[in-house]
């Protein structure tokens, strides 16, 4: 993915905006909180509930703010993405690139282990993370462009942008390999996920890069709207609040509606889903039948029992089936692919064994584990999918099982699959009910066997297509 700058020329000043009479507005601006990167975002109807009646003055200030907002978009960066085409980021938000926490998401396989068995599988999380922020800005300013009663601001804007480029930073090496297998089973009973992960590196990377600053400097509001993109990320970040009617405080209840944007968790439509769609199609060589861009034409939000939700018109169901479609066959064909998951499997047994001799130092010059890197942001930043050859490549012999594991992957000896079967009823299995049904296969060897086979030789993987 390579990017460019689309030009140098200078943000325009103050006298270019009171040329055209622009300055006698300013305070009631600033009474509204419309600062900045607000103002591209007004429109006639918002400045009419501002209190602006006369029309020719409505439209005056709409002419002077076009013609900032043409030379301030020259400062957009591009980039040329294979699933997006050329896309445009807002300055603010390529400042979050440009930061070693997300540059770590070049060096996290998108599927993990998925591409030992797709060769087409090399994206990685960077790109994805480049997609979903700017699938969610397409989203917001589609709802603006159609409903600019929602007064939505330039504000709302960046931050729903900043949510969908920092949803992944939480990811360990291999992905949810990482957070779904590796650590259930060195940190048993923790009930970490890569979403609160997010939220911790997320407040990493703004404090030791000094982005407080940048921000408010675009005319974004802190804490408020650190707080708005975390809930995006994660959910309500106050658990005391979860069964109130409104949990969040980021946003009023009013602006419901921008909750569904990153990670729906009303309904699952949300655009990471749309972005990791195409692209996981793309690079499996897998058919993708779901159109976000018509999506986009249709949505609209709707009051819902008191709260704004975002819906769709009720002849594009045939659309949204094709979606879940599209989820389920990704799922059977590609992200539960039987030698994918042996592979994982497989991985995840080479960093248990490896996890007590991997030193990566932290903050304050502490030293962590694979498993204990998640408890220092700055150490987990140097956790990428570079430990797998980290550990074939050395010589160490303390990492000599760990590493025979590795070598019998890349020499494909693999585990075989022996077996399976479908559960009648959801099945939420512990550590210890999986060893205890690996002892249940090893007893049940048909007699008159010579095989000597123990748990130890049997894997039971449990898979949900939730």
């Amino acid at each position: 993915m390579r990017t460019s700058g689309a030009g140098t020329r200078p943000k325009p000043s103050t006298p270019i905006c009171a040329e055209e009479g622009l300055d006698q507005w300013e305070q009631m601006f600033r009474e509204h909180g419309i600062t900045g990167p607000g103002l591209p975002f007004l429109t006639e109807a918002h400045l009419e509930k501002m209190g602006v009646f006369p029309l020719g003055s409505r439209l005056q200030i709409l002419h002077c703010l076009q013609k900032l907002w043409q030379i301030s978009s020259e400062s957009m960066k591009v980039f040329n993405d294979p699933i997006h085409g050329h896309i445009e980021l807002h300055p603010l938000l390529v400042r979050f690139i440009d930061t070693p926490q997300f540059q770590r998401l070049r060096h996290i396989k998108q599927l993990g282990g998925t591409y030992l068995v797709f060769p087409g599988a090399s994206h990685n999380r960077f790109e994805h993370s480049i997609g979903v922020g700017y699938l969610a800005g397409c989203l917001v300013q589609a709802l603006n462009e159609r409903q600019p009663e929602l007064l939505i601001t330039k504000q709302d804007f960046l931050c729903v942008q900043i949510a969908g480029l920092c949803h992944d930073l939480g990811h360990g090496p291999f992905s949810h390999m990482f957070d779904g297998m590796f650590i259930p089973k060195v940190r048993p009973g923790e009930k970490w996920k890569h979403e609160m992960a997010s939220v911790q590196m997320f407040d990493h990377l703004v404090r030791v890069n000094g982005l407080e600053e940048v921000m408010v400097r675009h005319g974004l509001t802190l804490p408020d709207d650190l707080i708005f993109i975390k809930e995006q990320i994660a959910g309500p970040l106050d658990n005391s609040v979860l069964n109130s009617s409104w949990p969040y405080k980021g946003r009023p209840m009013e602006k419901s509606f921008l909750y569904e944007i990153v990670a729906n968790k009303r309904n699952g439509i949300d655009v990471d889903k749309w972005d990791y769609f195409a692209r996981d199609c793309y690079h499996l060589g897998i058919q993708n039948n779901f159109d976000y861009q018509r999506f986009l034409k249709f949505a609209r939000v709707c009051e819902v029992r008191g709260k704004k939700h975002i819906c769709t018109r009720d002849k594009e169901v045939g659309n949204l089936y094709d979606m879940f479609h599209t989820r389920n066959c990704l799922h059977r064909r590609a992200y539960q692919h039987k030698v994918g998951n042996i592979i994982e499997t497989m991985i995840t047994e080479a960093f248990i064994k490896a996890d007590p001799h991997i030193q990566i130092q932290g903050s304050s010059g502490r030293i962590f584990t694979i498993s204990s890197a998640i408890d220092d942001m700055e150490a987990y930043t140097k956790l990428t999918d570079h430990i797998f050859e980290l550990i074939l490549y050395s010589s160490a012999p303390e990492l000599s099982e760990a590493r025979a594991i590795l070598h019998n992957i890349v020499c494909r000896r693999l585990y075989k699959c022996v077996g399976q079967t479908t559960a009648e009823t959801h099945v939420d299995a512990s550590q210890e009910k999986l060893l205890a049904w690996a002892k249940e296969v090893a007893s049940s060897k048909p007699s008159g066997t010579d095989a000597n086979l123990t748990a130890e030789d049997f894997v039971v993987s449990v898979i949900h297509m939730d």
